[in-house]
This record gives structure tokens, C-alpha cells and sequence, in this order.
């Protein structure tokens, strides 16, 4: 994608949703990384459900230590992978506590170290939580990055490092939330909305979608 095309690209997605957000319910930096963690395989719509009373009862990691393992998993057991998510959250607490005095790290290093926290969840705390400039690759963005050709690449990592060289500001910030959120509920994976896209001259799919009735005629 041209660099002009790219600026219309954002423009258009921001003119859009001007203040793009996380979907994902928290209430400071530790609930988020939980939230993240927790949502590996999971919809933001039922982590939040889980988390809704857990989060009004846990607030620190040593609060979330003190619930403990078997504690959590009542209140996460709706999640897929549950076990091995309690497990490792009460392990990024434990550490939390030990290495970093119950803060979260402002440092993707350092967030790479704790248990079940991966780049990705890493790039997504340090984006919603300090405000960097970092472009966290989930299964939408991927799509989107590949199929628009905003981003094309093999790997997470590959769409995430073209991502960084091509998005220019002032839309660095926020790129992964219009991305992730245009992903989930236009440029779908099945069936992408292209007839309700509102950059769909500047993305490189083909054929695009038609409407619902034209679809439906054309089948007939």
C-alpha cells in the first residue's frame, strides 16, 4: 500500500472512532495484564464476565496471590485453558510482587518475563496501560494487515515489524485498536463487510463482498 493510501487508510478509520479503546473491562495496569493474559483464546466479552467480581475483589497481585490458584479458577472456569490461565496468574503475581515491587513494568522485557505473557499481551499492556506506540498482532490484525496489504507477513512478528515502519503519526498510538476493532467487526474472517468498509478502495481484497441482497440475488 502506497504511503499516501496508507494516511487515507488511518484517517478514515479515525475519522470513524476518533477515541479507540480496549474492549477488555479493568481497572489499573494489573488487572489489565490479568485481563490480556486471560483472553488468549478467548472473546474480550467472556473474560470480562469472568472478571467482572473477581476485579471487584482483587485489585494487587498479592490480593490476587492471597485468592490463590483454586480461588481463581472459580471465577475463570468459564474460560478455555482455565487451569493453565490460573496457574500462570498467580505466578505473574507471585513475581510481580518478588522482582518489581507489586508494579507492572513499563518495559516489554521485562513483562516477557512473567508467566503466560507473551509479546503480543506484552505490546497490549504497553499500548492501553502507558500509552506506547506498540502494534500488538492478533489473529484480526493479522488478517487485516495481510488482506488490506496495509502489513503483509508470514508471522505475527513479521506484520507487527511492518506495521511499526509504515504507520506514521499521529496514528501510531492508536493503530492497533482500529485495526483489531475493524477486524472483529467488518473485515471479518469468513465474510468481510467490504459493501459497509469504509476503506475498502484502498484495500487490495478481491473480490470484495456485495451487500446481503446483492449477495443473495446472485445466488439465485
Amino acid at each position: 500500500m502506497k504511503k499516501a493510501d496508507v494516511i487515507d487508510f488511518y484517517a478514515r478509520l479515525a475519522a470513524d472512532n476518533p477515541h479507540p479503546e480496549t474492549e477488555l473491562a479493568y481497572g489499573n495496569a494489573f488487572q489489565l495484564v490479568v485481563a490480556v493474559a486471560l483472553s488468549a483464546q478467548s472473546t474480550d466479552i467472556g473474560v470480562n464476565k469472568a472478571t467482572r467480581r473477581l476485579f471487584e475483589a482483587v485489585t494487587t497481585p498479592a490480593q490476587m496471590v492471597a485468592l490463590g490458584e483454586e480461588g481463581l479458577k472459580q471465577h475463570i472456569k468459564t474460560i478455555g485453558l482455565f487451569n493453565t490461565k490460573a496457574k500462570n496468574v498467580i505466578a505473574l503475581s507471585q513475581r510481580l510482587i518478588a522482582e518489581y515491587g507489586g508494579e507492572v513494568p513499563a518495559d516489554r522485557a521485562a513483562l516477557e518475563t512473567l508467566p503466560g505473557v507473551g509479546r503480543k499481551t506484552a505490546n497490549v499492556v504497553l499500548n492501553v496501560a502507558f500509552g506506547a506506540e506498540t502494534f500488538a498482532v492478533d489473529t484480526h490484525i493479522f488478517r487485516v494487515g495481510n488482506r488490506t496489504g496495509l502489513a503483509r507477513g508470514k508471522t505475527p512478528l513479521a506484520v507487527e515489524l511492518k506495521l511499526d515502519k509504515a504507520t506514521p503519526q499521529p496514528f501510531r498510538q492508536h493503530a492497533h485498536h482500529w485495526l483489531i476493532l475493524h477486524g472483529r467487526y467488518v473485515c471479518k474472517a469468513r465474510t468481510p463487510e467490504c459493501w459497509r468498509c469504509s476503506v475498502a478502495d484502498l484495500c487490495a481484497f478481491k473480490p470484495k463482498t456485495p451487500a446481503p441482497k446483492v449477495r443473495a440475488k446472485q445466488e439465485t
